[in-house]
This record gives C-alpha cells, sequence and structure tokens, in this order.
C-alpha cells in the first residue's frame, strides 16, 4: 500500500473566493471576530486569536467558491518529501516546492484534488502572538464541510493521498476526517455537485460561543442553522451567512479522539442525532440552499486537463 504524501499536523487556514470582498472583509473583523494582518486591493489575510498568521484569506472573485485548503506540516523537508511523493503517484504540482511569496510566508507547495479543489501543504509559516481569549472571538479555523458528488472517491483519496483518517460517517451522506486529534477537519457531505458547504470556526467554550452569537445578534446577525449540538463529533454549531452568502459556523467543544482507542461509527440522520440537545430544528430551506453553493469547478476551470488527468488516475473513462 502507497504510504500517504506527508504528514498532516493540522488545517491551518482556508482562502475564499468572494464576489462582496469590502463587506466580507468588514463582516469577518466588525462582527465576526477576526483581525486583519494583511490587505491588498484584491485580497485581504485575516487572523484568529491563535498563532497562525492568518485562518482565513479572502480574495475579489466574479464567483464564489473556494480558494484553497491549507495544511500544515512540521518541516520544509516534508514539503521536499511530499512533492516526490505526488509526482511518483502522477499528481501533478500547481507551484512549489519551494518559497512563498504570498502574506505569512513559508515553505510549501500546491496541488488540485480530484474535483479541482486547489490543496496547499506548507511549513515555517509565520507566527503571531495568540491573543486573550476573554474575547469571545474565534481561535481559528477547526473543519471545513465539501460537498461533493462522490463521496467514496473524495474521503478514499484525502485518506490515501493526504494520510487523514475517517472518524465517523453520517450514514452514507457525510464523512468525518481528521488529520489530529480533532474529531475532524475536513467533512464530505454527498451532493449534485463539489462545492463549499460551510467553514467552521472554534470558539473557545460553549461560553465563548453563545457570547459571540450574541455578538452577531446586536449587530441583526440570525442564525441560517443553530445554536445546538451535533452527534458526530459533539460539537456545538451555529451557522450564519457572510455577506457574498458563504456560511460561516461558530463551534466549540469539538470530540477530542485518542487515536489507539477510536473506532469509526455509522450514525443515524434523525433529528435527535443532528442536534443532541433539542434546540435548533431542522436546517431551513434558506440554510440548505447556501450550503449548497453553486457547482465549483476550481483548479479545473482554467486547466481543464487536470480534470481529464485525475479520471484517468481514478481509471475512469475520460
Amino acid at each position: 500500500m502507497t504510504e500517504p504524501i506527508a504528514r498532516l499536523r493540522s488545517l491551518r487556514s482556508v482562502q475564499l473566493r468572494t464576489v462582496e470582498l469590502a463587506n466580507s472583509v468588514d463582516f469577518y473583523t466588525e462582527v465576526w471576530g477576526l483581525r486583519v494582518v494583511e490587505r491588498e486591493a484584491d485580497a485581504a489575510w485575516l487572523r484568529g486569536t491563535g498563532e497562525n498568521h492568518h485562518v482565513l484569506s479572502l480574495v475579489d472573485a466574479p464567483q464564489n467558491g473556494l480558494g484553497c485548503l491549507s495544511f500544515a506540516v512540521a518541516t520544509p523537508t516534508e514539503v521536499d518529501v511530499a512533492a516526490r511523493n505526488l509526482e511518483a503517484r502522477g499528481i501533478p504540482l500547481l507551484e512549489g516546492p519551494g518559497r512563498s511569496g504570498r502574506p505569512g510566508a513559508g515553505y510549501g507547495l500546491r496541488f488540485c484534488d480530484p474535483e479541482g479543489r486547489t490543496v496547499e501543504v506548507i511549513a515555517e509559516m509565520h507566527a503571531v502572538a495568540p491573543l486573550t481569549l476573554d474575547e469571545s472571538s474565534p481561535i481559528g479555523v477547526t473543519h471545513v464541510v465539501l460537498n461533493t458528488a462522490d463521496i467514496d472517491a473524495a474521503a478514499r483519496f484525502y485518506c490515501e493521498v493526504l494520510g487523514l483518517r475517517v472518524s465517523d460517517w453520517s450514514e452514507h451522506q457525510m464523512a468525518f476526517l481528521r488529520c489530529n486529534s480533532y474529531h475532524h477537519c475536513i467533512a464530505f457531505n454527498q451532493a449534485e455537485w463539489a462545492s463549499l458547504n460551510h467553514v467552521a470556526y472554534e470558539m473557545p467554550s460553549v461560553d465563548h460561543f453563545m457570547r459571540g452569537i450574541g455578538r452577531l445578534r446586536h449587530y441583526g446577525r440570525t442564525p441560517l442553522w443553530g445554536p445546538g449540538r451535533h452527534g458526530p463529533g459533539n460539537n456545538t454549531f451555529s451557522y450564519f451567512a457572510d455577506p457574498a452568502r458563504l456560511v460561516c459556523e461558530y463551534t466549540s467543544d469539538v470530540a477530542q479522539i485518542v487515536e489507539a482507542d477510536w473506532l469509526p461509527r455509522v450514525w443515524r440522520r434523525v433529528p435527535e442525532l443532528a442536534d443532541l440537545w433539542g434546540t435548533a430544528g431542522p436546517p431551513s430551506g434558506e440554510a440548505r440552499a447556501c450550503m449548497a453553493g453553486y457547482a465549483d469547478p476550481g483548479a479545473f476551470a482554467d486547466q481543464p486537463h487536470l480534470a481529464e488527468l485525475h479520471r484517468t488516475l481514478a481509471g475512469e473513462p475520460h
């Protein structure tokens, strides 16, 4: 069995393409609780209270979508090994390995997955001084849920190539994957097309979680769904829409996994397990529509040959 390309330490940041750059920057700083660390005319980089230089980057674009998933590894040597392993699998690099010229610097590489999502593996990014946990602000990104047209193929790629492990399934509708002790850093949701479902931001405690929701209510922002507590992952949840209608989530208390003791389970998709508290009710039509998004070809939009390559690697007909 071929080894994964690298040992991922965490999901460190997410890049989003947005049709509402200025309004979204205002939302994520004034309302959501992040802080701008660097800003350009067509992009912004925002930090949480943790040590990561940035946890979210926003890029001006004609259509909403996922720009990049960035995973941390320990050393540049691991990035170089990942490059060689990708080459051995026949997966081309979009860039790197090498020093990044983007804000936060670091040494990394980028490639795309079978549905066109750009994935970054990076080491030695700049750190920033942690901020006080007294504020009801996110520490950073804890997970991303991605819609996929083929949940089995998506889960298989991220496990076999990136070394993620399956924590749980929600029937055959969602797969929860982890790279460290957190129950999931990526979850896949079976859907009609590939797109971003939502990005989740970790609050330090349930109290911070509730105070964050209170701050959003102060600004006239009510949840699309929540507050509640999920069964898979045990995490609290409250989902909101940003100015571009991309979905962001406050969460806390994510289940921590002891690797040697964990056995994945298949959860039933019933209301009492979707929300253990019974406070949220079912997600509204608006929430479902925002989470579905629009078909997002990602890197395939500009480089359609990559889609054909991935089909060939998967043994699919052209």
